[in-house]
């Protein structure tokens, strides 16, 4: 171990196991060691950025051996770019500590009987994989200089000023497009080639960049909240439709015009471009309107059922929430709707349904579909895409779940024989839960991204439930994040 400027490193730390989220385990005096940025196998310098009694976090410096489980990362940003953090670990690697994670959190944390939890569904592509993507510019570019050429070796200087140089031109002209780096809010890591998406992605945000530091358009800066160019958000479908919204601080048509022609000449497949006008300190445009400049203002998204060629479309607004992972989510869908035993005369309610994909999936096996979801707009967008279907079974209702399951509801639209739930990250809120107790549906079937509060929230239900089946699926290739889909049976 050793200190600089009050910063403690442990040198050579053999890092021997796989935590969870994405972080690797190792142990010293004694602690275990919560670490970034490492791989089991590895030997490595850590810098430790919290230390408690029992335990610690800290991120690799520098690798000093490399696993023999690593293999090369394929993306030239690897190591500085806050995505894709596990291209240095092969695909059936990331499988198996998803499948370890999902395991572990359900086994330690809802404390109910489980029951074998079946293999996780992985992805036939791993890169290429997103329909949706979104691109920050900024006036000030994030700059690394590996020590090495080997993968992963890179060492973090005594003076960040050595390892962070900024570029900035106060008067327009110059800056980076790309993602933000962790833990530095104001730079922009500039993209080359993004491999999260197919290589449309690359040719848009490198025309708009290069036209826009040939005719010295002015970058934002988040600090002092000037600058023109704001953001670009690219959907790309299966269907070959291309959605391009660009966001600006403020309107300047002129630029604008010239910007948009020479992108459409450029890449002429987009099939719909967009301007948002976004005055705000942050990024968010759920609460603004987006202009049509070309095309019909909307993308056009299918999903396969995998019953009898079925393919379901879905309008997709420049607002609109949809699985990022389309072919991933056709078989999340369907591992939902083989859960749920649909055999047509069952009455499904959908909760945080957003804009009503799994209602939807399941509905041509279900009696009928009630959908709630508290964001309006998505259940506008709902109610839509049942219309484009045929759907005439499926209703989708704006609010609180807890507010609007009543007895007035049940008895105005019949009570649930199955519950599908897919709640974000955060899990379902205790007083939803009591709610599901209270309905006592035959069947909940739980979908989660997150299974640390899924498993918190089966550990709940376990009071009149039981766990009967358990599907991890990986949505997102060369990263930690994990879906998991729960049937839970009344007892």
């Amino acid at each position: 171990m050793r200190k600089k400027n009050k910063r403690v490193i442990l040198e050579n730390l053999p890092v021997t196991d796989y935590a969870a989220e994405g972080r690797a385990l190792a142990k010293a005096d004694g602690k275990v060691i919560f670490i970034s940025g490492a791989v089991p196998g590895d030997v490595a310098d850590v810098l430790i950025t919290k230390s408690k009694k029992d335990w610690a976090e800290g991120r690799v410096v520098q690798v000093k051996e490399f696993s023999k489980d690593r293999s090369v990362p394929f993306c030239q940003h690897f190591g500085t770019c806050g995505g894709c953090k596990w291209q240095m670990l092969p695909y059936a690697k990331q499988l198996q500590y998803k499948q370890q994670e999902a395991e572990q959190n359900l086994k330690r944390i809802s404390k109910v009987a489980l029951p074998e939890i079946l293999p996780i569904i992985g992805g036939a592509d791993t890169i290429h994989y997103r329909n949706k993507l979104e691109f920050t510019f900024s006036n000030k570019r994030y700059w690394i200089f590996p020590n090495s050429s080997e993968a992963g070796a890179f060492e973090e200087p005594e003076n960040l000023t050595e390892f962070v140089n900024s570029k900035v031109s106060p008067s327009g002209g110059g800056g980076g497009l790309g993602f933000h780096v962790p833990r530095i809010f104001d730079k922009v890591l500039d993209i080359e080639e993004c491999f999260l998406m197919g290589d449309v992605n690359n040719t848009i945000r490198n025309t708009v960049r290069s036209f826009a530091l040939e005719n010295n358009y002015s970058f934002y800066d988040i600090r002092e909240h000037t600058g023109w160019l704001r953001n670009i958000i690219i959907r790309y479908c299966t269907t070959g439709e291309l959605m391009v919204n660009i966001c600006l601080n403020y309107d300047e048509e002129s630029d604008r015009k010239k910007l948009f022609d020479h992108l459409l000449k450029e890449v002429p497949s987009i099939t719909t471009l967009l301007y948002t006008i976004n005055p705000k300190w942050n990024d968010s445009i759920y609460d603004l309107s987006p202009q049509i400049y070309h095309g019909k203002g909307f993308a056009m998204e299918e999903l396969a059922t995998g019953r009898d060629g079925e393919r379901l479309q879905f309008k997709i607004s420049p607002k609109s929430f949809f699985q990022t992972n389309t072919k991933q989510a056709e078989k999340l869908y369907s591992v939902t709707r083989d859960f749920a035993a649909l055999t047509g005369n069952e009455i499904v309610y959908d909760l945080y349904c957003g804009t009503g994909s799994i209602g939807i999936f399941v509905s041509k096996l279900a009696k009928k579909i009630v959908g709630i979801e508290v964001i309006e707009e998505a259940i506008v967008d709902a109610r839509e895409n049942a219309a484009l279907n045929d759907i005439g079974h499926a209703e989708f209702y704006a609010g609180d779940v807890i507010k609007i399951c009543t007895d007035d509801f049940f008895a105005a639209h019949g009570r649930p024989d199955v519950i599908i739930t897919d709640p974000p990250r955060a899990g379902m809120h205790e007083k939803l839960v009591n709610k599901l107790l209270e309905i006592a549906a035959p069947t909940i079937v739980y979908v989660s991204c997150n299974t640390a509060t899924q498993a918190r929230d089966i550990g709940l239900l376990g009071e009149k439930y039981s766990v009967e089946k358990v599907q991890p699926v990986d949505m997102f290739p060369h990263t930690h994040h994990i879906e998991c889909v729960v049937l839970l049976k009344l007892k």
